[in-house]
């Protein structure tokens, strides 16, 4: 190598960040399937009725709007922290 290591390389600093967020999204799927799956499953059968239906979509319909919320609420806080230390360190 040329001493640089790997985070002057943008091919793989981009491949970690693809990696990280498939490993994320699957977290989250995980999440969602194990909350909604206790919410919603009161028995398994071979199929399921329309109201564990409904349940299981409105669960995930749920965790996604939450998921969503917390995220975009993140990214606000982030933006007013990063705004305030600049105002600051002017």
């Amino acid at each position: 190598m040329d001493g640089k290591g790997a985070a002057a390389d943008p091919q793989l600093q981009h491949f970690i960040e693809i990696e990280t967020q498939k490993q994320r999204f699957q977290q989250l799927v995980h999440q969602m399937t194990e909350v909604c799956w206790e919410k919603c499953m009161d028995k398994p059968g071979p199929k399921l009725d329309s109201r564990t239906e409904v349940c299981f979509v409105n669960c995930v319909e749920r965790f996604i709007d939450t998921s969503q919320f917390i995220l975009n609420r993140l990214e606000q806080t982030q933006r007013s922290k990063g705004s305030f230390s600049e105002t600051m360190s002017d």
